[in-house]
């Protein structure tokens, strides 16, 4: 039996994998969903509960947990519990997030419009110890080892260093939001989100919010084809 964690907010996104992992009709018997987290702090507690590993085989994790953050919570656990797999879970696509996530530990990205056959073999393979790699991850992690977007785009490297929630502010930002709208949106303080701004500016070395979003064009039309 595969015992999983499932940490994500979204009642009705747990409910759907669930149902995927524990649904006959996708040949998946064997797994089971153990826990459930909604929280980054209530993830780390649960698994800390289970004793890690012993309790454990896979944390199914999505990045955008609210408070502390997925990535956040990833590394947690890593230095924790650093035989316990994590895979991580979110609608973002894999070439802005699949290679920062194995980077800082995790087993395996997984895409949330991922069809069921896939979540289940990403489950089982990370619980046999193996890393869960897509086509489009290993497109991802090759462009990312061949320096395919610093060739092309020497200031590519910025968006590279921000984290999570830079890069939630970043995406705001460039649809031209302004930072009550991201604040509104994203529950945080204004000063807060001027504090992210800041730090995207100085990371993209850009002065202003036109010419970041300038830069965020030029980085798509640099980036490779999914």
């Amino acid at each position: 039996m595969i015992k999983v964690l499932l940490g994500d907010d979204h009642f009705i996104v747990r409910e759907g994998l669930k149902q995927v992992l524990t649904d006959p009709s996708n040949g998946s018997p064997d797994i089971q969903v153990w826990a459930e987290a909604t929280t980054g702090d209530e993830v780390v507690a649960q698994v800390d509960a289970l004793q890690g590993e012993q309790g454990l085989d896979v944390v199914l994790l999505d990045i955008a947990m609210p408070g502390r953050d997925g990535l956040d919570v990833l590394q947690n656990l890593r230095h924790r519990w650093p035989r316990l797999p994590v895979l991580m879970l979110s609608t973002y696509p894999e070439k802005q997030y699949a290679v920062r996530c194995i980077k800082l530990g995790a087993s395996g990205y997984l895409n949330k419009s991922a069809n069921p056959d896939d979540m289940v073999a990403a489950v089982r393979k990370v619980a046999m110890g193996g890393v869960y790699v897509s086509a489009l991850t290993a497109e991802a992690m090759a462009a990312a080892l061949g320096g395919k977007l610093a060739k092309s785009d020497p200031a590519a490297g910025g968006l590279d260093a921000l984290s999570h929630r830079e890069h939630q502010v970043f995406s705001l930002l460039i649809l031209g939001q302004s930072v009550s709208e991201i604040g509104a949106s994203l529950k945080l303080a204004p000063n807060t989100v001027s504090t992210y701004r800041a730090r995207i500016l100085e990371k993209t070395g850009v002065k202003n919010d036109v010419a970041l979003a300038l830069y965020a064009e030029r980085r798509n039309r640099a980036a490779p084809e999914p």
